[in-house]
């Protein structure tokens, strides 16, 4: 018996013992997934207290539902990602880029034909929004393309074909006209290609240029009138009307009055009575200030913080060139999201309507966030090949 016992093989049993330490299913970290998820689990929590007793909404159950049907969904669309090797996904990224830019195109004529502004594809009980996607896969068509050229520094004639790459989407998506989802897009471009050792001098000319694409964009009348109203608002307040500034005064008295412990689980007045409109995907950290005051806030930006440093970190493990890249794009998109989503709260940035990641309302995004989080897993738990 006690020979059979030494020769007998071990089962995969508790920890997957068979599995080498290189197996990708070993290697998930946990902990970044742990953050996202309580994030999430906020984020429901938020789109409810923010809803529910909203007049003129028929069910209270209504936002909060269909956020956690988009969780579910971006779970899964996560798991599907990181399940697959990050080259898998490059090797697709060209398809993905192209498919973006068509929907893309093919939005921004309906757009025209209808003298509106469009900014989604209304798909029965969905809204899909392109300009979401194009966070995706313009991260993962510039990763690829950079890292195709093995070098620590970024050729001028790599340089102008990953501008090419960005300023495609860019373009159109700020044209829509969508500033916020066009300044991800920008942000995103910047952070990969000073980790690919772009030269300073190619940072400020891709600054400049969008400079001027979103300063054509005003001169041409593209903007809306509400949206100059938002850049005018935070320059001179004393020089727009009331109204302009109305969600914004709100959304900062909601924070201010929260004080250190808030006002308790739907308890908050502004928050609760409608007082700031579209809370729920524009503002949803002011609802937390006022409901979990300070410590709440606190709460939420460590949990942003240790998703930011476990994402540097993978960085830093990857294997190789892509990996990095991809990480480094997933970290400047949830840094400037955060940042200007709690800076326009704060009334230190132009209210662009830019969503807070894993926390404001929203399908197409939340989706798009679960699926760039699972290329880092991918890169996590591949790191040892």
């Amino acid at each position: 018996m006690t020979a059979s016992f030494l020769t007998r093989k071990p089962d995969s049993g508790l920890g997957n013992i068979k599995a080498s330490p290189a197996d990708p299913r070993r290697n998930i970290d946990w902990v970044l997934m742990g953050a996202q998820i309580l994030l999430t689990v906020i984020g429901c929590f938020v789109v409810f207290s923010t809803t529910w007793a909203r007049p003129g909404f028929d069910d209270e159950f209504q936002y909060a539902t269909r956020q956690v049907v988009f969780a579910i969904i971006g779970f899964v669309v996560m798991v599907v990602v990181m399940s697959a090797d990050y080259e898998f996904w490059k090797e697709r990224s060209r398809s993905l880029y192209i498919l973006t830019i068509v929907s893309l195109v093919f939005l921004f004529g309906l757009a025209i034909a209808s003298g509106e502004d469009l900014l989604y594809f209304d798909v029965g009980p969905i809204n899909v929004q392109p300009a979401e996607l194009a966070k995706f896969t313009t991260l993962l068509m510039l990763a690829a393309f950079l890292a195709e050229e093995r070098s620590d520094e970024v050729s001028y004639a790599r340089f102008l074909g990953g501008l090419l790459i960005v300023g495609l989407p860019a373009v159109i998506v700020i044209l829509q006209p969508d500033l916020g989802s066009g300044s991800v897009i920008v942000s995103i471009a910047m952070g990969v290609l000073l980790v690919a050792g772009a030269k300073l001098r190619y940072i400020f000319l891709i600054s400049l240029l969008s400079i001027a694409t979103v300063a054509a964009a005003f001169v041409g009348r593209i903007v809306n009138t509400y949206q100059i109203a938002r850049i005018r608002a935070l320059v001179s307040p004393e020089a727009v009307d009331a109204s302009d500034t109305y969600q914004a005064d709100n959304a900062m008295r909601a924070l201010g009055t929260g004080g250190l412990w808030g006002k308790g689980w739907l308890k908050g007045p502004l928050t609760n009575e409608g007082d700031i409109p579209v809370m729920w995907a524009d503002f949803p950290f002011a609802a937390i200030g006022e409901q979990f005051g300070l410590v709440g806030c606190a709460a939420v930006l460590a949990l942003f913080g240790v998703c930011l440093v476990r994402i540097w970190r993978i960085a830093h493990l990857s294997r190789d060139l892509l990996g990095t890249y991809v990480c480094a794009g997933v970290f400047v998109m949830l840094l400037w999201q955060t940042f200007q989503n709690v800076g326009m709260t704060l009334k230190i940035m132009p209210v662009t309507g830019l969503p807070l990641p894993f926390i404001s309302y929203g399908g197409s995004g939340l989706i798009v966030y679960f699926a760039m989080f699972g290329l880092v897993q991918s890169v996590h738990m591949r790191r040892m090949r």
